[in-house]
C-alpha cells in the first residue's frame, strides 16, 4: 500500500513537472509568435518606407546604386569607433561649455566694466579727437609731403631724440624761462659806454664765447 502511494506521489510530481513544461513552451510559443507578427509588420513598414524613399528619389531624378549603398553601409559599420570617439568630443564639448560658462560670463563683465572705466576717464574721448587729428593732417598735407617724410623720418627722429636728451631740454627749459621772465616794455637803451662795459662782465664774456664755439662746431657739422 505504501508502494503505490508513493508511485502515485511520483506520478503527481512528474505531471506537475510536465505542466509547468508545458506552460513554458506555450508561453515560449507565443513570444515567438509576437516576434514573427512584430518582423512582419516591421518588414511592411520598411517596405513602404523603402518605395517612399524611392518615389521621392525618382522625382528628384537620383538613382540609387545598390553597389554603393552596400559599400556605404560597410563603412559606416567599420567607422562605428570613429562615431564614437566623435560623440565622445562632442559629449566633452558640450561639459567644457558647461564648465565654462560662468568664466566665460565673468570675462565678459570684467571687460565690460573695464570699458565703462575707460569711457568715463575719457580714452574714447580721446582717440575721437585724434581722429580729428589725423584728418587735420591728411587735409593739410598732401601724398608728396607723406612721402618726403618718409624719406627723412630717420633724421627728424634722430633730431627728436637729440633734443630730448636731459641737457638739450634743460638749456631749452632755461631759454624759455628767461625769455618769460623778460618784460620787453621795460627794457633800457645801451649807450656804447654801457654796452662796452657790459662786454667786459664775465656772463657777457661767456656768453660771446658759447655763442664762437657753437658757431664754429655747427659750421664742423655742415661741412661733414
Amino acid at each position: 500500500m505504501n508502494d503505490i502511494s508513493q508511485i502515485q506521489s511520483q506520478i503527481d510530481e512528474i505531471n506537475q513537472k510536465l505542466d509547468i513544461l508545458i506552460g513554458y513552451m506555450h508561453e515560449q510559443k507565443l513570444k515567438t509568435t509576437m516576434v514573427d507578427d512584430l518582423v512582419a509588420d516591421l518588414s511592411i513598414v520598411g517596405k513602404d518606407m523603402y518605395d517612399t524613399a524611392v518615389a521621392g528619389l525618382e522625382n528628384y531624378s537620383v538613382e540609387l546604386d545598390p553597389d554603393q549603398l552596400k559599400l556605404l553601409t560597410v563603412k559606416l559599420l567599420k567607422n562605428i569607433p570613429t562615431f564614437i570617439r566623435l560623440v565622445d568630443t562632442m559629449e566633452s564639448i558640450t561639459d567644457l561649455a558647461k564648465d565654462a560658462g560662468p568664466m566665460v560670463n565673468e570675462m565678459i563683465i570684467d571687460f565690460t566694466k573695464k570699458l565703462h572705466e575707460l569711457e568715463s576717464r575719457g580714452y574714447f574721448s580721446f582717440f575721437k579727437e585724434t581722429g580729428k587729428v589725423v584728418d587735420n593732417v591728411i587735409t593739410h598735407f598732401s601724398a608728396g609731403d607723406i612721402s618726403d617724410l618718409a624719406e627723412n623720418i630717420v633724421t627728424i627722429l634722430l633730431t627728436v631724440k637729440n633734443i630730448t636728451q636731459p641737457e638739450v631740454l634743460k638749456g631749452i627749459n632755461n631759454a624759455v624761462k628767461v625769455f618769460n621772465s623778460m618784460e620787453f616794455e621795460k627794457i633800457p637803451e645801451y649807450s656804447l659806454w654801457k654796452l662796452i662795459k657790459e662786454m667786459r662782465s664775465s656772463e657777457m664774456k661767456q656768453g660771446i664765447a658759447f655763442m664762437i664755439i657753437f658757431m664754429k662746431n655747427l659750421a664742423k657739422a655742415n661741412k661733414a
